[in-house]
């Protein structure tokens, strides 16, 4: 009888305990869907970086970021590949989506190119079917490739699909981070020689990953690749999106200059 009765009073007073302490703190993912320059790299790769990369270090451990992005990746061959669906069943109330599609989209030469028409009906279906689950779409036009004209002014490469994006973006009411815009005002800053400090560019035998050397000016290296992740970091402040109650404490709001060394 007393070990019953002691027992009964153990139990209420774990109980009174557990009433007492904090619930548990509801977990976030951010899905990120894309090309290769968000994308996750292989270590034979680098210092090639997909912005998406650093971008997952900007959040406490309430959120998640599970970046799906894969490279040479379009809406089309995305959709072809049951790359989305999985996402799509996995999404709960509360998530979100960031979508980054064009740079394989736009290109009629690539077996991933998707006509005008359908790249904008794709994007529309990733933001209903987002919605569907109740998670958040974010909409994010093509990040800039290195560009520059005899002057020195950064040339737009993504003008038809960019607007495509910001077209859905209007359409649908769907937020919009113009990475296409923001990245080529960061280009710009840095200027043409500048520049390639962001970019996959590697001298002969400077990396053993690429003996002959590198002059990629689409891909990122670790430094490029966390410029373009405060770019999109700075317009979900500016946004005002729920994903702001969960910024570590202290992330860079801006973009350091390129001529300080």
């Amino acid at each position: 009888m007393l070990f019953r009765f002691l027992t009964t009073i153990v139990a209420l007073s774990l109980f009174g305990l557990l009433a007492f302490m904090p619930a548990a703190p509801s977990t976030i993912k951010v899905y990120l869907i894309g090309d290769s320059t968000m994308s996750i790299k292989q270590v034979s790769a680098y210092p090639e970086t997909g912005w998406g990369m650093p971008f997952a270090a900007f959040f406490d451990a309430t959120v998640t970021v599970d970046n799906r992005a894969q490279n040479g990746r379009s809406t089309k061959s995305f959709l072809a590949e049951n790359r989305w669906q999985p996402v799509v069943k996995e999404l709960h109330e509360g998530d979100y989506v960031f979508i980054q599609f064009g740079h394989n989209d736009e290109v009629p030469t690539k077996a991933s190119y998707t006509p005008e028409a359908d790249f904008k009906a794709n994007l529309m279906r990733f933001v209903n079917e987002t919605r569907s689950r109740k998670g958040q779409p974010v909409l994010l036009t093509p990040v800039a490739r290195r560009k520059f004209d005899a002057a020195g002014k950064v040339e737009e490469t993504h003008a038809v699909y960019a607007e495509l994006v910001r077209a859905v973006a209007r359409e649908t009411a769907t937020p919009l981070i113009d990475l296409d815009v923001r990245s080529q005002a960061l280009l710009q800053q840095f200027g043409p020689e500048n520049s390639k400090l962001l970019f996959n560019h590697l001298a002969p035998g400077e990396h053993p990953n690429y003996p002959e050397g590198r002059e990629d000016n689409t891909h990122f290296n670790e430094l490029g690749a966390r410029r373009m992740a405060e770019l999109v970091l700075a317009d979900i402040r500016a946004l005002k999106l729920g994903l702001v109650d969960h910024i570590v404490r202290g992330t860079v709001k801006k973009t350091v200059d390129p001529q300080a060394k």
